[in-house]
Formats: C-alpha cells, structure tokens, sequence
C-alpha cells in the first residue's frame, strides 16, 4: 500500500525541502520512502502524515500524524530513489481494535 507524505528534511547544499512523496512500506522500526530527490545516507528527515483535520476526542491519543527517522540506505535508479528509513522511535503496536 502506498502511503502519502510531506518529507522535510535539508539537502546536500544545506536548503531546507518539503516534498509530496510516498512511503511504499512500514514497519514498527522504519519504513521505504520513494522520492524523486536524491538524498544521502544518514540524512534525517521528518514525514508527516496527511490527515483529515478530527477534534481530540475523534482522533484519540495513538494518533500519530509526524514521524522522525534517518535514511540507513539508498537505492537508485531512473525514475525514483528508495531510500530505506530507520525511525528515531520505533512505532508502538496498538492492539487490534483500538486505533
């Protein structure tokens, strides 16, 4: 499943970016970013998560819409990079039926 997502991070020349992008994989400790930008190894990086907006209530305490990681590995090839992420805090499992 293909997941949206802004990716902030600062690039190679030192400029902060925000790009639109895409998480093609998810784990408790990671995930695979597909990105046309080319970024280095051990760069850290900030994805947020595009939500609807809820009140508190509706969106409960497990509501996770910001992740921290930083790029271990990168793959690339003519149309995109992969970078695989480590998160700085592996993601809590939340039991079936409660989200």
């Amino acid at each position: 499943m293909a997941i949206p997502v802004f990716a902030r991070g600062v690039d190679d020349a030192g400029k902060d970016f925000l790009d639109f992008t895409t998480v093609l994989d998810v784990s408790a400790g990671g995930a695979m970013l597909a990105t046309r930008r080319n970024l280095s190894r051990s760069a850290r990086l900030t994805l947020e998560i595009p939500s609807a907006p809820l009140n508190e209530r509706a969106a409960g305490r497990s509501s996770i819409r910001t992740l921290r990681a930083k790029i271990v590995r990168v793959t690339s090839s003519d149309r995109c990079h992969l970078c695989a992420l480590e998160f700085t805090r592996p993601l809590k499992s939340v039991p079936i039926g409660r989200a």
